[in-house]
């Protein structure tokens, strides 16, 4: 079963089914349209063809240039499986990569694709669950739209979808209630952004697109549940003579198995929906008014210690708020929360003077970053770095021994912060000298930063980032083509 990642619990399936345009069309089209010659095996073209759209959650670039996506990742590491590198050939949308793939241009479809049998295709395991729901303007104490609310409202979705056609249900019985399609090359982002600033009135979304948006615009709230649920699949065409499909299908159980499936949904879903709307609103405020002053401070120890001065507000923001004189009851104090006895490790004479705090801070996550073990990876290291700045070197390598104990990947973080909260339980604590310590803290601290580091890669753009080595995508892939091809008359 695909995990579930962010389902509501108000759900209900619908009871009738109804086939919408693009499922007619695109089965007209593989029976009687134009016929194609079948895609050459993977092996001989020595790639795996992809057909796939640019989407937040699918494949995209991030801002160091590098590919990056849910799906994109779990391709890659496919492709290393199958011994050849991953060809990603972009679409302007959905229905334009399953044409692709109807037509013998492509050896899979990874583009956020709801699973249907009214489709001439094969589908792969599912991926992970997905629901949909209506995402506006939140706008004071309740938010939540009922069925009949929704009669004069205009509905934003993209066309020749499930989400469509789910809509198409709920129009023909409420009055008034207007369905408007966006350019097909139009982003989620995009949309979610327009929705937060009022463009647009309502807009049909996946929740975990809104999760994701929501970070950067609070404004933005769930309004109505959508009475649908579907799963993310791959596509394949129906005739597979090269068992392309039964290597998928193996690849995805070890992956579930062994965790990397885990690792690589904990990546872009595992901390969206730790902080609240209020957490988010707040945060941004602080953006705007508090971090200003110490933007120069960041900026040289990011230069200094080799780390993105972002991640090292984002961590400050975490423990302090950006208040240079906080206080906590443990008794660290200032803009990084430093101990007295790490302060003066670190020759910082005033733990209250932000310049000396910041560039403390910096050199001490940078020196955690070098002694943690070297065969945990990135982006897991930075992470696990992160929660070591809370609980020290010594709770994360307890954390981590823990975890090997208790057969998990001591170098994932997604099995390390399964045990976190572990630490502070004395059946399992008594085990290690350091005895009971708050890991649950260090958990929630570090997922927020994560989020904070997010914010702070959107509001500032340009940075380029030095957190962790880019990813490369394999040599021999050659340039990312770009297909946009005119769509299918109807």
């Amino acid at each position: 079963m695909p995990p579930n990642l962010y389902s509501s619990h108000h759900h209900h399936h619908i009871a009738a089914a109804c086939c919408c345009i693009l499922l007619a069309a695109l089965v007209f089209l593989a029976i009687f349209g134009p016929r194609h010659e079948r895609i050459a095996d993977y092996r001989t073209l020595g790639e795996l063809r992809v057909a796939t759209r640019l989407d937040a959650l699918i494949y995209r670039t991030d801002e160091s240039g590098q590919y990056a996506g849910f799906e994109h990742d779990l391709l890659v590491a496919l492709g290393k499986r199958l011994g050849v590198p991953v060809r990603f050939i972009q679409y302007p949308d959905t229905a334009h990569a399953l044409e692709a793939l109807v037509n013998g241009q492509a050896h899979l479809a990874a583009a956020g694709l709801s699973r249907s049998s009214q489709l001439p295709l094969a589908w792969t395991a599912g991926l992970r669950e997905i629901d949909f729901v209506l995402v506006g303007r939140a706008g004071g104490k309740r938010h939540t739209l009922r069925e009949r609310d929704l009669a004069g409202r205009t509905v934003t979705v993209r066309e020749r979808t499930k989400m469509a056609e789910t809509l198409e249900l709920l129009r023909q019985r409420i009055p008034g209630l207007k369905i408007v399609n966006p350019p097909p090359d139009t982003d989620d982002e995009t949309l979610l952004m327009q929705t937060a600033t009022g463009q647009i009135d309502l807009l049909a979304a996946d929740r975990a697109h809104y999760a994701i948006a929501n970070r950067y615009a609070p404004r933005l709230a769930v309004v109505y549940d959508l009475p649908f649920k579907s799963t993310v699949s791959w596509a394949m065409p129906l005739q597979d003579d090269n068992g392309l499909a039964r290597e998928i299908n193996v690849f995805l159980n070890e992956s579930s198995e062994n965790g990397f499936f885990a690792s690589v949904a904990d990546r872009y879903f595992g901390h969206i929906r730790r902080l609240d709307r209020y957490d988010i609103a707040f945060f941004q405020a602080r953006i705007e008014k508090r971090l200003p002053r110490f933007l120069p401070y960041f900026r040289e120890a990011g230069a200094r210690s080799g780390l993105d001065w972002r991640y090292l507000a984002a961590l400050s923001y975490q423990e302090s708020q950006w208040d240079p004189e906080a206080t906590s009851y443990t008794g660290v104090r200032g803009l990084m929360m430093l101990t007295v006895d790490t302060a003066n490790r670190l020759g910082v004479e005033n733990r209250l003077d932000p310049k000396q705090a910041v560039a403390a801070g910096a050199r001490y996550l940078a020196m955690l970053q070098k002694k943690l073990a070297q065969d945990v990876p990135n982006p897991d290291r930075m992470w696990m770095t992160t929660a070591a700045y809370n609980i020290g070197l010594g709770g994360i390598n307890n954390a981590r021994s823990l975890a090997r104990k208790l057969g998990k990947n001591e170098n994932s973080w997604v099995e390390v912060k399964s045990v976190l909260p572990l630490l502070a339980n004395p059946r399992y604590a008594n085990q290690f000298k350091t005895g009971p310590v708050r890991g649950g803290e260090a958990l929630i601290m570090a997922e927020n930063i994560r989020n904070f580091y997010d914010i702070l890669r959107h509001t500032y753009p340009a940075e380029r980032p030095v957190l962790a080595k880019p990813r490369q995508e394999p040599s021999s892939l050659g340039p990312r083509l770009s297909a946009r091809a005119a769509p299918a008359r109807l």
